[in-house]
């Protein structure tokens, strides 16, 4: 097995396709927006087709603007928290954006999330410049298409029932399931026990995972990468690969598509008994 350490980030555009990167986002620089008070630390970004993954932050006082989704957002709140019409995002909630929704959020303390776009997101003409705060950002003409629905579903992470995985010390909490959207894909938090049983699969699709805390070994082939907190890793797919904990990790995951288990970390029991995102 060859041990390795996570390679600085370089710009987005400047990194082939691997079947695992894994991504430090402390060394990442903050990258002003044309916004004063609205900075981006993007780990994967496609203005084309509006997705982004990283980090955003706002200071205090600082709003969005009025925008609306057009497809799922979801957003992890590690510090501070954001208010809209509907209410208040808080420390360690989850934020998920449906398509259509539509809302102004507003920082009344210093705000750090950790987020994934999966859409444009559209701004009304008539309220100004773009501010750059969501990948593929554009302006548009819109009125909320369904009031009586929530822009917003909050959600206490910490507070979801937890399910077995199959896997002996590795334990699954459903986020968002993406009911509804068209989207077979998952949104969940992983705990891994200290010495839980090494999670193997392969990905049928692109496997997003955040470091909340603690250290997760991800192992592909030879190479062995230690993931300590606040540190991306991203699954392209049909990478194979051995996730393993030896001192406990806690880790947020999205999964566009289920997992394949492998012999490697089954045990004696057959790959129907096994289900690390929920599918």
């Amino acid at each position: 097995m060859k041990p390795t350490t996570a390679l600085p980030a370089a710009p987005v555009a400047a990194i082939a396709p691997e079947a695992v990167r894994v991504v430090p986002a402390h060394p990442l620089p903050w990258q002003a927006t044309s916004q004063p008070g609205l900075m981006l630390k993007p780990v994967r970004s496609d203005e084309s087709a509006g997705r982004f993954l990283g980090l955003v932050r706002f200071d205090a006082f600082v709003r969005s603007g009025m925008h609306q989704h057009e497809g799922v957002a979801t957003s992890f709140v590690l510090d501070g928290g954001l208010t809209d019409y509907q209410g208040s995002l808080l420390q360690h909630q989850a934020g998920i954006n449906h398509k259509g929704s539509t809302h102004d959020a507003i920082a009344y303390q210093h705000t750090v999330l950790v987020s994934r776009l999966e859409a444009p997101v559209a701004y009304l003409p008539e309220r100004g410049s773009l501010s750059g705060l969501h990948a593929g950002s554009h302006h548009q003409q819109f009125d909320n298409p369904a009031p009586d629905v929530p822009a917003d579903s909050n959600v206490t992470v910490d507070a979801l029932p937890a399910r077995a995985t199959g896997w002996a010390g590795v334990q699954r909490q459903v986020i968002y399931d993406y009911a509804g959207t068209g989207s077979a894909h998952r949104f969940v938090q992983l705990s891994f026990a200290p010495q839980c049983a090494p999670v193997r699969f392969v990905c049928s699709a692109g496997v997003d995972l955040w470091l909340r805390g603690g250290e997760l070994c991800v192992q592909q082939g030879d190479t062995l990468h230690t993931v300590v907190g606040n540190t991306f890793v991203m699954l392209a797919p049909g990478a194979d690969v051995t996730l393993s904990s030896p001192y406990g990790a806690l880790v947020l995951a999205w999964a566009d598509g289920p997992e394949r288990p492998m012999p490697g970390g089954l045990g004696v029991r057959g790959a129907a008994a096994f289900s690390l995102f929920g599918f």
